[in-house]
């Protein structure tokens, strides 16, 4: 069994919190500042705050889903926080997506951008 194969049995194809915080590691906003990683309750407070509920939130996923679109889309496409929230809702509760989208999304551009993901470290 690989590394992967331990850590899909684990989580799924849904963040950890260290896959989490090492991806948010990574990013940095439109101004290239780094965005600082949110707890799994304060992701829940502010999509409360801002009337969201999400369906298909699983391990990590939204604050990594929020974290993303903050570093990529935040003052530009997404404006403020209710539509930074709305786009979460968006991503993860896509009914024609899949429930690893999120998972998916940041494999992928890490393979993409030549980074390794020590998959034994993220468990």
């Amino acid at each position: 069994m690989t590394d992967f194969d331990a850590y899909i049995d684990m989580y799924g194809t849904h963040f950890s919190k260290k896959l989490y915080e090492f991806a948010v590691s990574m990013m940095t906003d439109r101004n290239g500042a780094k965005i600082t990683p949110m707890t799994k309750e304060q992701v829940s407070e502010m999509m409360k705050a801002q009337g969201v509920t999400i369906k298909n939130d699983k391990g990590y996923d939204a604050p990594y889903v929020l974290s993303m679109a903050k570093a990529d889309y935040l003052g530009s496409s997404i404006k403020d926080d209710n539509h930074l929230a709305l786009f979460v809702h968006d991503f993860l509760d896509d009914v024609d997506g899949s429930r690893s989208k999120a998972f998916d999304h940041f494999v992928v551009d890490c393979r993409a951008n030549g980074e390794a993901i020590f998959w034994s470290e993220m468990m």
